[in-house]
């Protein structure tokens, strides 16, 4: 296969008359400044790596417009989130998830990091098969041509030194121990299946649900199968104050102290962290997941995304509930956020927040051989619109920065996953109609 993009990232900058050759699923080689050949799909406009959503929960989409129709905390929309959880059951989940993960691919996402806690039947039984739910997740990235690490989580108990209630038993596996049985047969499925677009990973729901003695037991695991390890952490001020209360240290010390930090793992959020804290999580090259849009929609705060940064912690980008699902929006949301902070521009170039949106995200989620846009990497590409009337005018010198600061997911015109075409000119091509399935399946699992 042979590409020729007019204008494409290339990681230090933008390049003309870029061809892109692919022999199957990677990259063999990229040449700036050719004419483009016959044989070659020519895509106009900036063309960039697939784009990695770090952090997903599939489910929280049906939530998308319901939970802005009132005021509250994050608290009380956890409430409206249990309810929505409750409806669902492998094939409902199979289908709303498959509708997600279309609407990604069409805004530029190759690869999602699925953040995984609904695991049981409601009351907390399994499934005849205890990975039912997981499995449904992995075919529905397939079903939409997306990659996907399903990140299964530990979910022990209900707040620090409370157990599962309600809703919450669907999540639990009453030990990390029970946890890592099931997780071991999941990862085994998946590798024998030579489920090409899947990897499974690990993650701690965060310290409220995971006491502090099983901690290790989910780090181990991750760290014996060299598989990526996700952690909601310091989202909220309670988090922070409950841990010191129960253990005498930040949530961050507590994951350090259990051997849960380091190159393979993803803090998510971030939010309310000390300057401790930040040293921790940049020493030991823990990756940080920002959601700026959710952490907005829930009021969550503004996390010291420059300040993790410059400690040594890569930065990546995740829609979380998918208030909207638009990493452009993460991004530049990024530097805007700390522009409100600091009352001063200019604190991320748009390379690194492309970088943030592309190759750091893929490394969190375990695919260091996605993201960029060289030889040897998969054959995902993402082609802006420069011509639309949000990006129109910015001209060859400023693509990056109309990429990053002016265009939307709607900007999005083709994407390749893998060296296959999954979107041609904005239409999705496995999934007929995305907006209808979106519909169909937001309505069938609405609360009353």
């Amino acid at each position: 296969m042979q590409w020729h993009a007019q204008f494409a990232w290339l990681g230090d900058g933008v390049a003309a008359d870029v061809l892109i050759e692919a022999d199957g699923e990677r990259i063999t080689g990229i040449a700036a400044g050719v004419p483009r050949p016959p044989a070659a799909q020519h895509l106009p406009g900036l063309t960039l790596p697939g784009l990695a959503d770090a952090h997903s929960h599939a489910f929280h989409r049906a939530l998308r417009s319901r939970v802005q129709a009132h005021s509250g905390t994050f608290w009380t929309w956890r409430e409206q989130m249990y309810t929505v959880a409750d409806r669902l059951g492998p094939d409902s989940y199979r289908a709303l998830a498959t509708a997600v993960f279309a609407e990604m691919a069409l805004a530029g996402i190759s690869c999602v990091g699925e953040f995984h806690y609904l695991h049981h039947r409601p009351g907390g039984a399994p499934y005849a098969d205890p990975n039912a739910m997981g499995e449904a997740l992995i075919a529905a990235a397939s079903d939409a041509g997306i990659r996907i690490t399903l990140l299964d989580a530990c979910y022990l108990t209900g707040g620090i030194g409370r157990p599962l209630k309600g809703s919450q038993l669907r999540f639990g596996d009453g030990t990390a121990g029970n946890w890592a049985r099931r997780v071991d047969t999941l990862y085994e499925q998946t590798d024998k299946a030579g489920r090409l677009h899947a990897r499974v990973g690990a993650a701690i729901h965060s310290v409220r649900a995971v006491p502090r003695e099983q901690l290790r037991a989910v780090a181990s695991w991750a760290k014996e199968h060299r598989a990526p390890l996700h952690v909601h952490l310091s989202e909220q001020p309670a988090e922070n104050e409950a841990c010191l209360d129960a253990y005498g240290m930040t949530p961050t010390r507590l994951l350090a102290e259990a051997g849960a930090l380091g190159a393979l793992t993803t803090a998510v959020h971030a939010t309310h962290l000390t300057d401790e804290d930040i040293g921790l999580l940049g020493t030991t090259m823990t990756g940080v997941c920002m959601c700026p849009t959710t952490e907005r929609d829930l009021a969550d705060g503004i996390g010291p995304a420059r300040a993790l940064a410059n400690a040594g912690s890569p930065i990546c980008l995740g829609s979380d509930q998918h208030a909207v699902i638009d990493l452009f929006e993460e991004a530049r949301a990024v530097e805007l956020n700390e522009r409100l902070r600091t009352r001063a521009r200019g604190h991320w170039t748009a390379g690194e927040l492309l970088a943030a949106a592309t190759s750091n995200g893929h490394y969190g989620l375990g695919w260091p051989e996605a993201g960029r846009l060289e030889p040897g990497a998969y054959a995902d590409l993402v082609t802006v619109d420069l011509g639309s009337v949000r990006t129109a005018g910015a001209g060859p010198g400023h693509a990056a920065e109309a990429a990053v600061f002016a265009a939307t997911s709607a900007d999005v015109r083709h994407v390749v996953v893998s060296g296959r075409p999954i979107v041609h000119d904005g239409r999705h091509l496995l999934v007929d109609d995305v907006p209808a399935a979106l519909t169909r399946a937001v309505t069938a699992e609405e609360p009353d």
